[in-house]
């Protein structure tokens, strides 16, 4: 099954960086999303009334399967009663705060090294995230000195389709010049990477075991991943160096 693969996808919430709680930086987060907008809330209360309008967004993209912009976020779901003018310029900065109040995403341990020898054996590699950041994720690529090793990262954000709909699966296939049963994809969740990247017609499918995502979605999906690993490194023993014609 491997030997057709060419082209490795990977996933980053909870598959390439995980969230640590930190409760200091949480709350710095908090008190500069009231400073950026000069809210008349408490942090938590304006946090309470954000979290009530992120939901009914949530909602709607995974529903639809569609992601909004950041601008459209928070100029039309999260701060409507803001002027636009005001909001849409901040609307990158204040993502960003919004992300950091869940706490510090870190790469897993063994990332870079992996992403590197991946690499190095000649697969194409790639990103389809989920996130309603559109700088985050290039950001932390550019500060670990990963960027150059992925040809597209394609974010949800960005192209206003999300996972599990096909089109995203699509768009990074085409991006990374392969054909879909020569692309693999690695997640963390069997509801959304897996049915997404088998709907495509991937060639491959893995799920990496997290903790968190196991609790948020106990019930096991009816797309099976062809395999489950506990590290990223773990790639290294399925996908040996392409042999070059």
């Amino acid at each position: 099954m491997t030997s057709q693969i060419r082209a490795i996808i990977l996933d980053v919430g909870n598959t390439l960086r995980l969230v640590e709680k930190d409760p200091e930086f949480q709350a710095e987060a908090k008190q500069q999303l009231v400073n950026l907008v000069g809210a008349p809330y408490t942090p938590d209360d304006f946090v309470e009334l954000l979290e009530e309008r992120y939901a009914v967004l949530r909602k709607r993209a995974k529903n639809q399967w569609i992601e909004a912009s950041e601008k459209e976020m928070w100029t039309k779901w999260m701060l409507p009663d803001y002027p636009e003018d005001k909001i849409a310029p901040l609307s990158s900065v204040l993502t960003r705060k919004w992300r950091d109040r869940d706490g510090r995403r870190v790469a897993r341990h063994d990332v870079k090294d992996t992403v590197i020898e991946l690499h190095k054996r000649g697969y194409t590699l790639g990103i389809i995230a989920n996130t309603v950041t559109e700088t985050e994720i290039p950001d932390w690529l550019e500060e670990d000195d990963l960027t150059d090793y992925f040809k597209s990262v394609i974010l949800s954000s960005k192209v206003g389709v999300r996972k599990p709909g096909t089109e995203i699966y699509e768009i990074a296939a085409r991006e990374l010049g392969c054909k879909p049963e020569e692309c693999m994809y690695v997640g963390d969740n069997p509801h959304r990477d897996i049915e997404g990247a088998q709907k495509a017609g991937y060639g491959m499918m893995i799920i990496i075991h997290e903790p968190a995502t196991r609790a948020k979605y106990p019930t096991p999906s009816e797309f099976v991943p062809d395999k489950t690993i506990h590290n990223l490194s773990e790639l290294l023993d399925i996908f040996p160096a392409l042999v070059t014609e």
